[in-house]
């Protein structure tokens, strides 16, 4: 029996569509179909699929610009295409926009199966260490997975908060170099005049106070991995010597005279715009094009909805493991508020109020008034002479229906409010309230069944 989530298959020739479902089917995989390119969006808008398999040329939509919605809606979801042998130059375009890989028609059923093993966004992790439930997280571990196959220079970008260093000890852990140091440095958090002697080492009497030689945090990850992060924070001046490491793979100490060689995996992180910090001056371009060889953008936790209950379980049971508080464990309601919140700290500020829930937490059960979210999506409620910001905190003397309705009032309130800012755009206002526009579609549903939300 087909296990899973489904592989969406895309084509308008109603026999090739048949053919490529019951090769699928019957390789005990669950597939979808659509007929073309907006009936797949809405499918994806709808449900979770592990992989699209999408005809190039179609009508009135074609694969390419299908891919490219894809990409905008869904950035981490995999794309293979299906293109005749004439459109080779349309599947390398195709290539620069995000595709995974392309099918050369006509294929072979194996040729197909391959693919999808290949590129399908895994049904669960393999690593206990981290905690991938969305299926926007799960298809970029999936990535993460291909990348640490190989030897590429990756940069990490998200919001703070977001999980850039679990990404990159993934890669570390599932690469070749799984058993050589992973070596980290945070390039923000070190004074410009000791960055590059820490960066690079230095031999003994290079300045005062060298009195013996250090190897730097280069050396240090010989034969395995060094994390830059927010590399953007790198003075200008050394990203010039940086240049020199990424391109020739050899270091050279302060004060030294032969260079060392180097067998490592640069992966590098910010949560700036990269493009942004070139643009400004405060990152080189050339430093940005060796570093950018292999870019992952990490959502953000509000972004992947699906992964905030199972990391605050996680997150609760370490620290209530910690704390000798073994049975700690979320009530409907707790879970709930957890879920509604807007996360501006992603998932840092989320074990934060799980340490504060082992603390506050009178029973077993943790309650919404244990978790303090006290920054909780403000509503603004426009009068004539100015706006309100409305609090959404739950006093401990309400009863929990009133908890429960008074979250859902404000998040109401909340979307409405956004929607109304952005002129009724449904794709506006999902990007300002970082939600899928399938769950904005399905709320927007429930106010107009429930009668706050007029046709």
């Amino acid at each position: 029996m087909a296990q899973g989530l489904p592989i969406l298959v895309v084509e308008d020739d109603a026999n090739l569509l048949e053919a490529v479902c019951d090769t699928l089917e019957l390789a005990g995989q669950k597939v979808l179909s659509a007929s073309g390119g907006e009936a797949a969006l809405n499918l994806l808008s709808a449900q979770s699929v592990a992989l699209v398999v999408s005809d190039v040329r179609m009508m009135p939509m074609d694969g390419i610009a299908l891919l490219k919605e894809i990409r905008s809606r869904f950035p981490h979801l995999p794309v293979v295409l299906m293109t005749a042998y004439a459109d080779v130059d349309r599947a390398v375009e195709a290539m620069r926009s995000g595709a995974c890989d392309f099918l050369l028609k006509p294929f072979e059923p194996k040729a197909l199966l391959e693919h999808v093993a290949r590129y399908r966004l895994p049904e669960e992790m393999d690593d206990d260490r981290v905690v991938a439930k969305d299926p926007v997280s799960r298809n970029l571990f999936a990535l993460a997975m291909r990348v640490a196959q190989t030897d590429t220079t990756v940069l990490l970008t998200g919001e703070s908060g977001v999980g850039k260093e679990v990404v990159a000890r993934y890669i570390h852990n599932h690469s070749v170099r799984r058993t050589g140091p992973f070596v980290a440095i945070n390039c923000a958090a070190i004074p410009d005049s000791l960055l590059e002697a820490t960066l690079f080492g230095y031999e003994k009497g290079a300045f005062t106070g060298a009195q013996q030689a250090q190897a730097g945090k280069f050396e240090q990850a010989q034969n395995g991995t060094l994390l830059l992060d927010e590399v953007t924070e790198m003075p200008l001046g050394l990203q010039a010597k940086l240049l020199r490491v990424l391109q020739e793979r050899e270091v050279e100490r302060v004060g030294g005279k032969k260079p060392v060689v180097l067998d490592i995996r640069i992966i590098a992180t910010s949560n700036r715009d990269m493009a942004d910090a070139v643009t400004k001056g405060i990152l080189r371009e050339d430093v940005y094009y060796r570093l950018n060889v292999f870019p992952l953008l990490i959502p953000a936790l509000r972004q992947r909805p699906e992964d905030i209950v199972p990391l605050a379980q996680h997150f609760l049971a370490e620290h209530g493991g910690r704390s000798g508080r073994t049975g700690l464990r979320l009530s409907p309601l707790a879970e709930q508020a957890l879920s509604v919140h807007a996360w501006p700290g992603n998932v840092r500020e989320l074990e934060n109020v799980m340490q504060r829930a082992v603390i506050f937490a009178s029973g077993e059960c943790v309650e919404p008034d244990a978790l303090h979210l006290s920054v909780l999506p403000a509503v603004k409620v426009s009068t004539p002479a100015s706006a309100t910001v409305v609090s959404m905190a739950m006093p401990s003397l309400e009863s929990e229906g009133q908890k429960k309705d008074n979250l859902r009032d404000l998040e109401r309130e909340h979307i409405l409010e956004t929607l109304e800012a952005v002129g009724g755009s449904r794709k506006l206002a999902g990007e300002r309230l970082g939600m899928s526009d399938r769950t904005l579609r399905y709320k927007l549903k429930q106010y107009r069944d429930t009668g706050h939300l007029l046709e």
